[in-house]
């Protein structure tokens, strides 16, 4: 037979539970939406430092201005002023790898320096000229803007060693952010999706749904976005512009 263990479906009336807790007695106003969501991916309660990060991680990305998640939203409201779902969909797309999304690949490599064998030290060394050989970036580091530090990055960290995590993730990151300078011959920015692949370690997130905590997030932050397209709409701005843009022959 096949069975799930995140909740009971609708037409067993006779319960009504998620992750072998009741609903209504056990989750609903017992347990914060970030315990809640920390319950219904892992199955288990966060504890209290659990909780505390995972919180900050959700907030962190909730919002930075007019990314394109947030003008992809605020266009697909513009033509679907209806239904909210919509035009969040449309913007939750966006995080993906090159936008807001990068914690996964950041939590992935995290787990392979984790398990090494050896001196993290040389396989941070050796992962770094892996990546400068494939000329690929390492996820997790790089921003277009922030120059030197993350204050994103260095506030998530602070959170997480004063909320009591261990640190051996955020640890490992540092240590592979100081062999990519040395590679470098100059400071690469450590960003915030680096910093939460670390943390979300950190509190046992799976790397599989890493990204979710940035979608999550982002979606709780493009409502307002919508909303305000209703009221302060800036698609006609960005149409207008969109004019100025000239067609030109022989283009490939």
């Amino acid at each position: 037979m096949t069975k799930t263990r995140i909740g009971t479906h609708l037409n067993d009336t006779t319960r009504l539970r998620v992750r072998g807790k009741d609903t209504l007695s056990e989750v609903v106003g017992e347990l914060s939406f970030t315990e809640g969501f920390y319950l219904v991916v892992t199955g288990r309660v966060p504890t209290a430092p659990q909780r505390k990060v995972l919180d900050a991680a959700l907030l962190v990305l909730m919002d930075h201005g007019l990314t394109p998640s947030a003008l992809v939203a605020r266009i697909v409201a513009d033509s679907n002023p209806d239904d909210i779902q919509i035009p969040l969909a449309a913007g939750a797309l966006m995080v993906g790898n090159r936008f807001a999304g990068t914690m996964v690949g950041a939590g992935r490599v995290l787990s392979e320096g984790m398990s090494f064998q050896g001196d993290r030290r040389e396989w941070a060394k050796g992962l770094v000229a892996k990546f400068r050989e494939s000329k690929r970036r390492i996820p997790g580091f790089g921003h277009p803007n922030y120059k030197g530090v993350d204050p994103r990055a260095a506030r998530l960290f602070d959170v997480a060693m004063t909320a009591g995590v261990k640190g051996d993730y955020i640890a490992l990151l540092k240590t592979l952010s100081e062999e990519i300078d040395a590679d470098a011959g100059k400071q690469i920015v450590l960003n915030a999706t680096g910093a939460l692949g670390a943390i979300l370690h950190e509190i046992d997130f799976p790397v599989e749904a890493m990204r979710s905590v940035a979608v999550v997030g982002r979606c709780a932050g493009l409502v307002g976005h919508v909303l305000e397209e209703r009221s302060s709409p800036i698609s006609s701005d960005i149409f207008a512009f969109s004019e100025s843009i000239a067609y030109e022959e022989g283009l490939d």
